[in-house]
């Protein structure tokens, strides 16, 4: 029982092997919404250059890395959908589990600063052209990309410090962190301790700054200046709650099934990734008018 293992064995989906043609069909679906959200969102982003603004530029950037993420889970997921073969090595598994954890630990950074963004709007709407400028954005972002995957090396290098014992069976679709840790010879409280804390501290530091936000919205004298504040941080609000909701869900559920693991990641790892494109592109009035002049554009070429 204890043999070093150079091989793991996703489970994923076979428990569930009637619904596993549904599954890829689902999932097809849900990643050409995804690839096509997020596209339109950095193509309209790079070519419009009203949306050269702060807020674009974050959402541009969140996008980039929503779209990375995607492509590190679901074509494999997909491929494990059509075939009995789920095997991977343990080091190709501690390079994936890396990846989704440093660009997971960046979305959360880059929505943080998202909300930041907004405050910074609302608090000092006066100061804020010169105190959050398109060259400023970049250093946020890059710093959001380093510390994301800093801290996925921290955890991935704690999980991966030892060996795994039979079975080799990672009893999900992808190398979730307390799936793999379950066959590590290691106790493993420290670790998912860690990693708890660490979505907890992104999660309360964005909810601190929502608060923020919410104070300096009360504050204001006039009740159409609150309305439109509201509603610009009415959808980025919306994705916070839906994205640190669900992963809490995740890393925090109350002692659940193993066999239902992969379901209940499914809402935060590939449907959630795919509407946030469509919550922000619906909600952002300068996406949709920059979206219409390039469809008027289309359409005029095409006469």
């Amino acid at each position: 029982n204890q043999t070093i293992l150079k091989e793991l064995m996703r489970v994923g989906f076979s428990l569930y092997p009637q619904v596993q043609t549904f599954l890829f069909f689902v999932f097809w679906c849900l990643y050409l919404l995804t690839l096509a959200g997020n596209l339109t969102i950095m193509g309209l982003t790079w070519v419009d250059r009203s949306l050269h603004i702060p807020m674009c530029l974050f959402l541009s950037a969140l996008s980039f890395f929503e779209t990375c993420y995607t492509l590190t889970i679901i074509p494999k997921v997909l491929k494990d959908l059509q075939t009995e073969n789920r095997s991977i090595s343990v080091t190709g598994c501690g390079l994936k589990m890396y990846f989704l954890l440093g660009l997971g630990g960046t979305n959360r950074i880059i929505l943080t600063l998202m909300g930041y963004d907004r405050f910074l709007a609302i608090h000092n709407p006066l100061r804020y052209p010169l105190l959050m400028t398109n060259a400023a954005c970049g250093r946020p972002v890059a710093s959001a990309w380093a510390g994301g995957f800093s801290i996925s090396l921290v955890e991935t290098a704690l999980i991966f410090r030892v060996s795994f014992r039979l079975p080799n069976l990672v009893r999900h679709f992808f190398c979730h962190m307390q799936a793999v840790v379950r066959l590590s010879c290691m106790d493993s409280e420290l670790t998912e301790f860690i990693v708890t804390a660490i979505l907890l501290g992104t999660f309360l530091l964005s909810i601190l700054t929502y608060v923020f936000i919410l104070s300096s919205i009360l504050r204001m004298s006039s009740s159409e200046g609150k309305q439109k504040a509201f509603s610009t941080c009415a959808s980025l609000l919306t994705v916070v709650i839906i994205h640190f909701g669900s992963a809490s869900i995740v890393y925090q559920k109350p002692g659940a099934s193993q066999r239902v693991d992969a379901l209940i990641a499914v809402p935060y790892t590939i449907i959630i990734t795919t509407f946030l494109p469509i919550i922000f592109g619906l909600r952002n009035k300068d996406i949709k008018n920059a979206f219409r002049k390039i469809m008027r554009k289309i359409t005029a070429l095409k006469k």
